[in-house]
């Protein structure tokens, strides 16, 4: 096998509605958190741990990542991991990790967790001439997020 495999699954819910924005040439780019949990014991305590995803989607799954989903939606998201870096206002260096979304599936039943009525429609852009990763690069440095 040539190179390396870079998937990331995650099922979790949205921790906020997700903020829409567009790059220079036009393209849209979604940005969001999603929580993941699990239970586990620990000296005979279950406790819930939770972690906080950075998810970003390009083009055509961000508009729809915009116009379907809201805080609390549960969501299935196929992707990749990314680290980047960028200066901030002060000119110190910030690093950042990120999932980029090729595949968005809403979960749960219609309307649950959060407005927009499409509960259980998938958005992806598998297989399409232009995928969120082919896309992303070039453009995204002009988002200002």
């Amino acid at each position: 096998m040539a190179g390396g495999v870079n998937k990331v699954i995650l099922v979790g819910n949205l921790g906020k509605d997700p903020e829409i924005r567009y790059t220079t040439s036009g393209m849209a780019v979604a940005k969001f958190s999603l929580a993941t949990s699990e239970t586990r014991t620990k000296d005979g305590q279950k406790e819930e741990k939770t972690e906080w995803h950075n998810i970003v989607a390009f083009g055509k799954l961000a508009e729809i990542c915009g116009e379907y989903l809201a805080k609390g939606k549960q969501i299935y998201i196929d992707g990749k991991i990314q680290y980047r870096s960028y200066d901030d206002k002060e000119g110190n260096k910030k690093y950042i990790t990120e999932i980029v979304a090729n595949e968005m599936r809403m979960l749960g039943a219609k309307g649950a967790g959060g407005s927009g009525g499409a509960g259980g429609k998938g958005a992806s852009t598998q297989g399409s001439e232009t995928s969120a990763n082919e896309s992303a690069p070039p453009d995204y440095d002009d988002v200002p997020f």
